[in-house]
């Protein structure tokens, strides 16, 4: 995807649904990091999981039938719909969907909290639309979604420290997609836990110096998915605030270089690869932090200069041909586009 194409059309959103059209069936390579208590827990995995094995690993599985069903919904005539139809009635099936449901029994914790977070994204998105087909699938994934909430009530209310990295286990932005959905689905209860959580982990932090980052092979901005989180939890006055006393390295001067881009040199490899998706990642995190200032605030365009900075290098040959990218960063890329993190917005 060229670089200077900064918005999201039919073709483009055709590229990044044949991302996932070409390895949602794809079981293998497969990453897979679980505890096994007995050979029951030692299958393929499209027995392990039926609904969500391909892609790698299945939290990109998940986020690439969210990706599916984003862009069906945003563009119902598009050339992949039919493709994408298709590949989602597979997989959403009552009885791959128990497949889950009895693997999730087993390993309640499994791939908390970034895979689970995008499950629910899933679920929101269907919620979301109103189609007669979306409404069968959502009533399809519905008890896979109660499971999962549940474990993650619990999980939330039992955290006692936060995870401050820049991967999955980064417990900031995984709550800001679970909010996202609770708030999405109106389950009061459930928002209520993650803003407490929020308010607990991070109203208190000061002077995070985002010279540190990336830490290793990063694909999520450790400071930045705070604030973003943030700024979903607090008023615009008081996350004005916040900002000030966290990230007090901000400029006003309408400069991008306070925030440098990662390169990718080898996009055959698998860590490096991350650094596409922080570069979105970090984009749509400075657009959320944006969407939490008010008009007048200062940091406004230095923040927006940032934001289409790493928007720019991210998109940057996104559509790439080798799996360590293109199985799951086209999920970031539509993400982004899309507005998905800001509420209220569509392309």
């Amino acid at each position: 995807m060229p670089s200077d194409n900064l918005e999201i059309n039919e073709t483009i959103a055709a590229q990044f649904a044949q991302l996932v059209l070409d390895c949602i069936g794809r079981e293998y390579p497969n990453s897979n990091l679980y505890w096994a208590d007995s050979d029951e827990d030692i299958k393929p995995p499209r027995e392990l999981t039926p609904a969500f094995y391909g892609c790698l690993d299945w939290h990109s599985a998940v986020h690439g039938h969210w990706l599916l069903v984003r862009l069906m919904r945003h563009f119902p005539e598009a050339s992949f719909y039919a493709a994408s139809k298709q590949a989602l009635d597979q997989s959403l099936t009552p009885e791959k969907i128990q497949g889950e449901i009895a693997h999730f029994q087993r390993l309640p914790f499994y791939e908390f909290p970034y895979g689970v977070a995008w499950l629910l994204q899933l679920a929101a998105e269907l919620h979301e639309w109103n189609h007669p087909q979306a409404k069968q699938w959502r009533v399809v994934l519905e008890p896979l979604e109660k499971l999962i909430a549940g474990n993650l009530h619990r999980w939330i209310e039992a955290l006692k420290l936060p995870n401050r990295t820049g991967m999955h286990s980064q417990t900031a932005f995984a709550l800001g997609l679970m909010l996202d959905w609770a708030r999405i689905t109106e389950n009061a209860e459930f928002i209520q836990l993650v803003e407490n959580k929020a308010r607990q982990f991070y109203l208190s932090d000061r002077n995070y110096s985002l010279q540190f980052e990336p830490l290793g092979y990063d694909f999520l901005s450790p400071g930045l998915a705070e604030a973003d989180l943030m700024r979903r939890v607090l008023p615009t006055t008081a996350f004005a605030d916040w900002l000030t006393d966290f990230l007090p390295q901000i400029p006003i001067d309408n400069s991008a270089n306070w925030l440098q881009s990662p390169g990718v040199d080898n996009p055959k490899d698998y860590m490096q690869a991350h650094f596409y998706g922080l570069n979105l990642s970090r984009a749509w995190m400075l657009e959320g932090i944006i969407s939490g200032l008010a008009n007048s605030d200062r940091r406004r365009e230095t923040l927006r200069s940032a934001a289409l900075h790493h928007r720019q290098h991210g998109l940057a040959d996104i559509v790439s041909e080798h799996y360590a990218a293109s199985h799951w960063v086209g999920t970031f890329a539509v993400y982004l586009l899309t507005n998905r993190g800001l509420q209220g917005q569509t392309i």
